[in-house]
């Protein structure tokens, strides 16, 4: 699992002109079960997005079609952790195949 952190490096103004976009990429990826959660950060200085895909590689491919990624909106810090005690509710998305 991954844990992606966005940093914005542009003004709320110009995420904002993104951000269905943005939305609309994730949602992409929801659908095919690679991301459990997302959302914005508080304060709104960027976002968080928790990935249940197990390749860094395949992740970091797929962060590139991102069009926040694509036009230079925010910065992504990816933090792979192996989750060892969850939910049991949460047991579904450790066992999606990938």
């Amino acid at each position: 699992m991954f844990i992606i952190t966005l940093t914005y490096k542009q003004p709320l103004e110009v995420v904002e002109q993104y951000l269905v976009a943005h939305r609309t990429f994730l949602e992409e990826g929801y659908v095919n079960n690679y991301f459990v959660a997302s959302g914005p950060q508080n304060p709104r200085t960027g976002g968080i997005i928790i990935a249940c895909l197990r390749d860094k590689k395949i992740l970091a491919d797929l962060l590139q079609r991102d069009p926040f990624y694509i036009h230079g909106i925010a910065d992504y810090q990816i933090a792979e952790f192996i989750p060892v005690k969850f939910h049991k509710n949460f047991e579904y998305f450790l066992n999606l195949p990938q």
